[in-house]
């Protein structure tokens, strides 16, 4: 179990880090209608620690880095999303089959609610990533990529478009994925239902998606990138990520900013 931490808004409001019952409570499936459906699949989570300051230092007011047992987590999350519609229409060929890559760290707001912050959604599908901007005020950047099976084993390329380098990875899907353990680092990593954004007038806002736990376990993975970090003004860590997880698809319902 971590530690109580408490920090102080600009308002000098005492703001401490979620509890556990918290960190639950925005697990449950939210009040109100869902608008839209989309399935997560090839889900790879690859996290170096940082030091907590350096993430603080680029978060707007209002959201407060989020750490486990003293530490802060970037992560690189290549996945695939798939079946991507609004509520009450199907799925449509050409448009709803995409691939994403996103870097994120772990935060909370002035409320104590646990939740997400992108620096980066890298996606190969143009029209995802205008509406994403427009109506989510999400980081989206238009690339090129692929994801092929050869072997057991999932290729996955992404290239961001103005950027040099093409990020490479290489895993293996779950075989016996379980859910994380109660406080364990995978359970802080990956038990993430809460979005945070930024709008165009500086506001923070609050977007909730809900599905099922995720069933993880340590990654098979040969190959591996941190170029994206370095695509997002981060030093590129020398050592490996210090946690590889894989995990099962899961079937997501994304509701309205708040």
């Amino acid at each position: 179990m971590h530690a109580q931490h408490i920090e102080t808004n600009s308002e000098g409001k005492i703001c401490e880090m979620p509890s556990f019952a918290q960190r639950l409570s925005v697990r449950e499936s939210p009040s109100g209608f869902p608008v839209m459906r989309q399935r997560w699949s090839h889900l790879l989570f690859l996290h170096w620690p940082i030091d907590p300051l350096q993430i603080q230092s680029r978060l707007p007011e209002g959201l407060h880095v989020d750490t486990h047992e003293g530490r802060a987590w970037i992560g690189v999350v290549p996945f695939a999303m798939q079946r991507v519609r609004p509520v009450g229409l199907p799925p449509l060929p050409w448009i709803s089959w995409f691939l994403e890559l996103n870097v994120r760290t772990y935060v909370y707001d002035d409320a104590g609610r646990p939740g997400v912050w992108f620096f980066s959604l890298d996606c190969n599908q143009p029209i995802a990533v205008e509406l994403a901007r427009r109506f989510f005020h999400l980081p989206y950047n238009h690339a090129r990529m692929s994801a092929q099976f050869q072997s057991g084993a999932i290729h996955y390329s992404s290239h961001r478009r103005g950027c040099s380098a093409e990020s490479l990875f290489c895993y293996r899907p779950p075989a016996q994925p379980q859910p994380a353990r109660d406080y364990s680092l995978e359970w802080f990593l990956v038990e993430r239902y809460l979005l945070f954004t930024s709008d165009s007038a500086g506001r923070i806002r609050c977007g909730r998606v809900h599905h099922k736990p995720y069933r993880i376990e340590q990654a098979d993975c040969s190959l591996w990138t941190a170029e994206p970090l370095r695509e997002n003004g981060f030093e590129v860590p020398e050592e490996p990520p210090a946690s590889m997880l894989v995990a099962e698809p899961v079937d997501v319902r994304i509701f309205p900013l708040q």
